[in-house]
């Protein structure tokens, strides 16, 4: 997942200082930042079996969540048609993220809190 993420960062980056914008804070941006702050103070307090099932519970919901910003907003509204491609082409990886982070849930799921 490290090297999906980083992938997707650097090719955003890189069409970011092609195309000469500046990213603006957003109420979505802010949003997702405050709900990756809170996530992370919660998973702080946490260990062991606890912990996993957070974090994985938080993969779903997170990934779900990029997806559908992606389908319902990012992708059909997109003008540029490079920032079009290149959320279309990162996609599949959002997806893919999801069913292994549902995967692991269900794992989690099905094993004993100790």
């Amino acid at each position: 997942m490290v090297i999906d993420h980083t992938a997707v960062n650097k090719s955003a980056t890189e069409l970011v200082q092609k195309l000469h914008v500046t990213p603006v804070a957003s109420p979505s941006s802010k949003s997702l930042q405050q709900e990756g702050d809170n996530n992370m103070a919660n998973l702080h307090r946490l260990q062991g079996h606890a912990f996993d099932q957070a974090y994985a519970a938080h993969e779903v919901t997170y990934h779900q969540e990029v997806i559908d910003a992606l389908d319902k907003t990012l992708i059909p509204n997109a003008q540029n048609a490079e920032l079009k491609d290149l959320l279309v082409k990162v996609r599949p990886a959002f997806v893919s993220h999801l069913e292994h982070a549902k995967h692991v849930q269900a794992g989690l799921d099905g094993r004993s809190g100790k």
